[in-house]
C-alpha cells in the first residue's frame, strides 16, 4: 500500500433538497488502500461515494484523484472509467445478456475491440465464478449472482480504484458471502476500494481503515481494531451495538 493518497477528498460539502448532508468531508485514500466507511442512515455515505464518482457535483471543496484536482465542468467519462462503481442495487440491463451488459462500456465509451472486450469479460466472469453464466439473461440470475456481475461490468472498465455502496444490502443473507468473497480477492491483489457498508466482519478482516460517519461529519477514523473494538465515543459504541 502506498502512502500517496490516490484519492484526495478537501472540505467536501453536498445539500441534497435542502438538506446539508456532507458538511466538511476530509480524507485520503491510499493506492491499495481498503477504506470502509460505517454509519447510521443518512449519515452522507453513499452521498459521499457518489460525489467522488461525480454522480453527485459537491456543491464546495475539491476531489483530487491520482494528484490532479477532478473539475466537474470537465468532461467526466475519463475519472468514471478510472473509478468503478457498484450499488446497492445492481442496475445491469434486462434486455443485455450477462456477456453483453459486460463489454457495452467498454466497446462504446473505451473503443475497445469487440473481441479484445469479449476475451476481457470471460476472464472476469471467471474471476468472479460465473463463466458459465455469459449467455444468461440477469433476470435469470440470482441477487448475488447479479452482483458478481455488477462487478465484472465494473473491472471491465480497468479502473484503478473500486467504490462499492452497500453493496450487499439488497441480498438474502445466504448470498451475501459469495460477494464479499469477490470483493475480499480485489483486497488482496491490491485493488483500492472504498467500500460503504454494514458487515462489520469485513471491515475487521480486510479494511486496512475504518470511517464512522455522523451526521454529515468524520466521527472517528482509525484501524479496524481501534474503531470496532475500542470506539472512543459513546455514539460509536451505541452503533456498535446494533452488530452486536
Amino acid at each position: 500500500m502506498s502512502a500517496a493518497p490516490l484519492i484526495r477528498l478537501n472540505d467536501i460539502h453536498k445539500s441534497l433538497g435542502g438538506k446539508e448532508i456532507l458538511r466538511g468531508i476530509s480524507l485520503d485514500v491510499a493506492r491499495g488502500e481498503v477504506l470502509c466507511v460505517i454509519g447510521p442512515s443518512g449519515s452522507g455515505k453513499s452521498t459521499l461515494i457518489r460525489c467522488i464518482n461525480f454522480l453527485e457535483i459537491p456543491d464546495r471543496g475539491t476531489i483530487e484523484f491520482d494528484g490532479c484536482v477532478v473539475r466537474p465542468d470537465q468532461p467526466l467519462d475519463a475519472h468514471r472509467a478510472r473509478v468503478g462503481m457498484v450499488f446497492q442495487r445492481f442496475n445491469l440491463f434486462p434486455h443485455l445478456s450477462v456477456l453483453d451488459n459486460i463489454t457495452l462500456a467498454p466497446t462504446r465509451v473505451l473503443g475497445l475491440e469487440s473481441g479484445r472486450a469479449t476475451k476481457r469479460a470471460r476472464e472476469l466472469l471467471d474471476r468472479v465464478g460465473l463463466s458459465d453464466r455469459e449467455a444468461s439473461w440477469p433476470g435469470e440470475l440470482s441477487g448475488g449472482q447479479q452482483q458478481r456481475v455488477a462487478i465484472a461490468r465494473a473491472l471491465a472498465m480497468e479502473p484503478q480504484a473500486m467504490l462499492f455502496d452497500e453493496v450487499t444490502s439488497a441480498l438474502d443473507p445466504e448470498l451475501v458471502g459469495e460477494v464479499l468473497a469477490v470483493m475480499k480477492g480485489l483486497a488482496r491483489e491490491g485493488m483500492t476500494m472504498l467500500v460503504v457498508t454494514h458487515q462489520m466482519k469485513f471491515a475487521k478482516e480486510v479494511g486496512h481503515r475504518v470511517v464512522f460517519l455522523e451526521g454529515g461529519r468524520v466521527a472517528e477514523e482509525g484501524r479496524p481494531a481501534e474503531i470496532l473494538e475500542a470506539p472512543k465515543t459513546e455514539r460509536l459504541r451505541e452503533f456498535l451495538g446494533h452488530f452486536a
